[in-house]
């Protein structure tokens, strides 16, 4: 291709060279204006009609100009819709950023393969296309076009091949920016969050322990002088309590966690008894629990803390598992192939919906909470804390074959932290 007004190569370079060392001075602090600041300066040296930085959004399965030089042909690009190319039609542009090959033309309009709208609509004749990496990931696509056939030489390939470099440093220095900025405002709504919590749980809890007396004296007295319809009342209203100072206890829980003043009290407990008991107070008539659990099983464990992570799972199971199915519950033990331990394992499954692919990567952070959910997200939080105290995990199966399966695994050796049974010890 041609010299471009009679510029030698070695003038050419020079220029260029220049540009580079323009590009390197921009205050990169806000993406989208360095991105236009970078495809400004490589269109001033190109002398193309336009340059762009084309990313690819997920969302919209497209490739989209997040940065444009400010020349006719850019303002009219985003005028007429050209700045949004969905990778479903194709073209030389999807072409390259699914490939990762550069492409050069001087005649575009001539190319079977590139879109109407980039030849017709914008007048593109000559084109050329590099790939966009940021942190060595495939992330869109930078490109020089201008309305003259045969304007661009082999030799531009390096220069906008360089300028595509130095985009992609920035957008990765902007994205991690972006995210620690996010992760700060995160970490302090959560501080503030759990300080308003580990408030609101304490005073709460000093509330309920004189309604619960109140209530217990209302049911005597309602018992005593047989009346009924008073009795159901009041049994309703501790049921209420009850529910509220669990979720009170899961809350101070949770803070304790943090605070690592979370302790164990660990002692020889008759497993398969306890989940027999746990089950049998939570079963319904609508979705009854099924036990399968050998006659005994003892391991070392804080029975209350067990108690509780099994309350939480079993809860899950019953929220989602549709009237008419049981959630099943198995007492088990396996031997670990690495090393031979052998574990106790506790596990529960529902016939209900499964857990959404999109909340398993977190399902056990705290307050991770599916879109139906209406509680605090703290259950499977704790249960997973829980079972960690006692050195072992908490799993959910990853191919269940319907519902959701959950499995808690402890060390049938017994609860090894550095204490005897009966010892507290912190985490």
């Amino acid at each position: 291709m041609g010299d471009r007004d009679g510029v030698g190569p070695a003038n050419v370079s020079a220029r260029l060279l220049s540009t580079l060392e323009r590009l390197l001075a921009i205050d990169a602090t806000d993406l989208s204006v360095t991105l236009d600041q970078a495809c400004q300066l490589a269109a001033e040296a190109l002398g193309a009609d336009k340059v762009d930085a084309l990313f690819h959004d997920p969302a919209s399965d497209s490739l989209i100009a997040d940065g444009t030089s400010h020349t006719p042909m850019g303002r009219k690009q985003h005028a007429i819709g050209m700045n949004r190319l969905p990778l479903a039609n194709g073209g030389r542009e999807v072409a390259v950023y699914l490939s990762g090959q550069p492409y050069i033309t001087g005649h575009a309009d001539q190319d079977p393969e590139q879109l109407r709208g980039i030849t017709e609509g914008l007048g593109v004749r000559s084109a050329i296309i590099v790939p966009l990496e940021v942190a060595g990931v495939h992330r869109g696509v930078f490109l020089a076009s201008s309305a003259h056939p045969t304007y661009f030489r082999e030799d531009d390939l390096p220069f906008l091949d360089a300028v595509s470099h130095w985009v992609g440093m920035v957008a990765h220095r902007a994205e991690l920016v972006e995210q620690l900025a996010l992760d700060a405002r995160e970490q302090g709504r959560r501080v503030a969050a759990d300080d308003l919590i580990s408030t609101l749980a304490h005073d709460l809890g000093n509330l309920l322990t004189p309604l619960k007396t109140r209530l217990d004296l209302l049911r005597r007295r309602a018992v005593r002088e047989q009346r009924e319809r008073d009795q159901q009342d009041v049994e309703a209203a501790v049921a209420a309590v009850n529910r509220l100072t669990t979720l009170m206890r899961d809350l101070l829980d949770s803070s304790r966690l943090d605070h690592g003043m979370f302790a164990l009290d660990a002692q020889p407990t008759e497993l398969a008894e306890l989940v027999r008991q746990t089950c049998a107070a939570l079963t319904t008539d609508q979705v009854p629990i099924r036990v399968e659990a050998p006659v005994d099983l003892v391991v070392t464990v804080d029975a209350e803390r067990i108690r509780q992570a099994l309350e939480n799972l079993l809860s899950n199971a019953l929220k989602y598992a549709p009237a008419g199915t049981a959630v099943t519950v198995e007492v088990s033990t396996e031997a670990a192939a690495e090393d031979g331990d052998a574990w106790a394992v506790i596990s529960v499954a529902d016939q209900g919906p499964g857990i959404p692919p999109e909340l398993r990567s977190r399902l056990f952070d705290r307050f991770a909470r599916g879109p139906d959910s209406t509680g605090l997200g703290l259950g499977l939080y704790l249960a997973s804390r829980v079972a960690a105290a006692h050195g072992g995990t908490l799993t959910l199966d990853p191919s269940p074959a319907v519902g959701a399966r959950f499995s808690l695994r402890l060390p049938l050796g017994g609860w090894d932290a550095g204490t005897r049974p009966g010892e507290e010890a912190a985490i």
